[in-house]
């Protein structure tokens, strides 16, 4: 981790597209402006941590590989079927 000192109104730079800025500061925080591209997600890390999980849980990734393998298994074989009835 790198760690930096910086004062109000002073700025580090990450790559050629991000600046991150000390905008305000009293006794108990220190108010950073992001300044990134629109395609580059900027969070809070406990938001950033929300939505890890809803994506993981929308995702079904808790299934264990063979829970996932199965499900690939019964939707190959429904299509199977779903084929064999209509060419019949």
């Amino acid at each position: 981790m790198l760690v930096l000192t910086r004062k109000l109104g002073e700025s580090i730079r990450i790559n050629d597209n991000i600046t991150v800025k000390v905008v305000d500061l009293d006794s108990r925080h220190v108010k950073l402006g992001i300044e990134a591209p629109r395609h580059i997600s900027v969070n809070r890390e406990e938001i950033y941590e929300r939505i890890q999980r809803e994506n993981k849980a929308a995702s079904g990734a808790s299934a264990s590989p063979e829970e996932q393998d199965q499900g690939l298994k019964n939707i190959a074989d429904a299509l199977k079927d779903k084929g064999k009835s209509e060419g019949s």
